[in-house]
């Protein structure tokens, strides 16, 4: 059986102060033994305080991206390897934001799924379509092809110590979120493209939803059979309603 995970993303938000309170309050309303796997992403400047702040916590630390290359001159950048060495478990690469706004393309994001796990790290790979895409019909035409970009380069294979966050383009930050029926069919789906390529991986890859998800919705939306769990925003920044995600994921 799949184990749950639920990722909070920080994106650009926090400070010291501000991140020392959240996570004291999110680690009291944690049980000892949580029946999900938990972990957090906070920006860059903040992933060594955050790591030591977690230490003998059962939430991991996750960063919002890295370098496609291991080392050199590539200013502002940060290599898998730099985060591995501040204590991170995880990685975010192909998030819709850097897709958007970074002009990161499939073959990018593919590059920078090899790197991670070239550093000891988990890839969370995101996939997504925009609100146009969906309305235009081309959903699985959109999130199978950045999927395919990973499996051409990695293979399914890679997906073993890899996770796939299935995050809407048109639900997030929006207020808007896919019906918990709209969020099975995309992951389905996506299982299904594994499977084409190894049944017994679809079986095991763990495939989040990240799209609004809230204490609200959670429960609704975990209950689907290949929903493994949530790669959630704004709602991560609130001790109590991520402590109630989490929850709905166990």
């Amino acid at each position: 059986m799949r184990k749950p995970l639920v990722a909070g993303n920080w994106k650009m938000h926090g400070t010291r102060s501000e991140n020392a309170s959240l996570l004291t309050q999110l680690l009291d309303r944690l049980p000892e033994a949580p029946a999900a796997d938990l972990m957090v992403c906070p920006p860059f400047v903040y992933l060594q305080e955050i790591s030591r702040l977690l230490k003998d916590s059962d939430v991991g630390l996750g960063a919002q991206s890295l370098c496609a290359e291991p080392v050199g001159a590539f200013k502002g950048e940060v290599s898998g390897a730099m985060l591995r060495d501040v204590g991170c478990n995880y990685v975010l690469v192909g998030h819709s934001e850097r897709r958007q706004f970074y002009g990161e393309n499939d073959a990018l994001v593919a590059r920078k799924f090899v790197a991670a796990q070239a550093a000891g790290l988990v890839p969370v790979l995101c996939v997504g379509e925009t609100l146009d895409e969906r309305e235009g019909g081309r959903t699985t035409e959109v999130v199978t092809r950045q999927l395919d970009a990973v499996l051409g380069v990695s293979g399914a294979g890679a997906l073993h110590s890899a996770v796939i966050a299935y995050e809407p383009v048109w639900a997030i930050g929006t207020g808007r979120t896919a019906t918990p029926e709209q969020a099975q069919e995309v992951h389905a789906m996506i299982r299904a493209r594994v499977a084409l390529a190894d049944a017994r991986i679809a079986g095991e890859v763990r495939i989040l939803y990240g799209g609004s998800v809230k204490a609200s919705n959670a429960r609704e939306l975990f209950a689907m059979p290949d929903i493994d769990g949530g790669l959630v925003g704004g709602a991560s920044l609130k001790a109590d309603e991520f402590a109630q995600i989490c929850a709905a994921a166990g």
